[in-house]
């Protein structure tokens, strides 16, 4: 007697799909709805992992688009150091999709960027990139002058990009109670005073989390209605949680939570995408030989599995274009940035720093 599972393919069956397979051969996880073409301006942003993915396309001659690139004559090193060319603007990391939404509302002018400003022997903090500058701004309207071009930059990834990438990285966050915005970090770890008054921990739900992005996606479709975006999720564990939970608990519910949202917004939006980064990493069958020997960090080859998988399943549905990109590579100038490729700018890490 027929049915619906005897005609579909191997990959729908986890034997032949996953357990008779080597880790290396498990192969075209991704069917991707729309094309990335070596031409087309890619913004990358998100939390730490979304760096990796601007680094491969750029390597590979694609566009990554760069909206506020490092003062002419900054050295490499420098320029990494101040935070240039570690996402398509320097926003630091966006952890949450209720950050995403903030920095799309103030970028727009949907809301006024907050006045708070941190200070400590003789310098400023920005309360909304606190690692951004490397010991602080020298006034406070150094660092709005500078903030306001962050802001310019990520308003300019939005009309400009055709393309806009975002890695889903944590649930947990923190806000001020009276503002009602949020900090990509706790007050006083980085910088800043932690203040129980008026800093509140929160740990975002599903809806929440959805109805964020949903907003965030929808203003910026406002802008470029041809804007597509993709979603992946960060495979790298949490540093440390403030839920009162174990942190291996902790990182598995704010995964499944992210990768659940990733999910009902493709399914919800024609105009957006999710890749499997996180399961090309983090799903069982990989048997954690992706993770370096702390469980936390991606190896430079667990990065490279994943990009060449990210490269492989665009060319299988759309054809290859890598001769098209090896030739925008070879014209394009050398990249502005330092450091071995597996190093990231993750201000999260730093929580650490704290444990006792």
């Amino acid at each position: 007697m027929s049915h619906p599972y005897a005609s579909l393919p191997e990959s729908a069956f986890w034997r032949t799909a996953v357990a008779d397979l080597s880790l290396f051969d498990i192969a075209a996880l991704w069917t991707p709805r729309f094309d990335i073409r070596p031409e087309d301006p890619v913004a990358t942003f998100g939390s730490c992992f979304a760096q990796h993915i601007g680094r491969a396309l750029r390597a590979r001659g694609f566009s990554w688009l760069d909206a506020q690139p490092a003062p002419h004559g900054l050295s490499p090193e420098s320029a990494r150091r101040f935070n240039y060319g570690v996402f398509s603007a320097r926003t630091g990391n966006i952890y949450t999709a209720s950050l995403l939404l903030q920095w799309t509302r103030w970028a727009l002018g949907e809301r006024p960027v907050p006045d708070e400003v941190w200070e400590a022997e003789g310098r400023v903090f920005d309360p909304f990139r606190p690692a951004i500058e490397p010991g602080g701004f020298a006034s406070a309207e150094e660092l709005r002058v500078n903030r306001a071009a962050a802001l310019a930059a990520f308003r300019a990834c939005i009309a400009r990009a055709r393309v806009f990438v975002f890695t889903l990285g944590l649930t947990e966050s923190w806000t001020n109670g009276p503002g009602g915005y949020e900090y990509p970090m706790c007050p006083g770890t980085v910088a800043g005073r932690f203040d129980p008054a008026a800093h509140v921990f929160r740990a975002q739900g599903f809806a929440e989390i959805a109805a964020a992005l949903a907003a965030a996606l929808d203003l910026m479709r406002g802008v470029n209605p041809g804007l597509r975006f993709l979603l992946t999720v960060s495979p790298v564990p949490l540093t440390a949680t403030a839920s009162g939970q174990h942190v291996m608990v902790a990182t598995m519910e704010s995964k499944s939570i992210l990768r659940a949202v990733a999910a009902e917004t493709r399914r919800a939006r024609d105009d957006t995408d999710y890749f499997p980064s996180y399961e090309l990493i983090a799903s069982p069958a990989m048997r954690g030989v992706f993770f370096e020997p702390n469980q936390r960090e991606v190896s430079p080859r667990g990065v490279a599995h994943v990009m060449d998988g990210f490269f492989a399943d665009l060319a299988r549905r759309f054809g290859d274009h890598q001769a098209r990109a090896a030739l925008r590579a070879r014209k394009a100038p050398p990249p502005d940035r330092a450091g071995r490729p597996d190093e990231l700018v993750c201000e999260e890490e730093l929580l650490e720093a704290f444990r006792t």
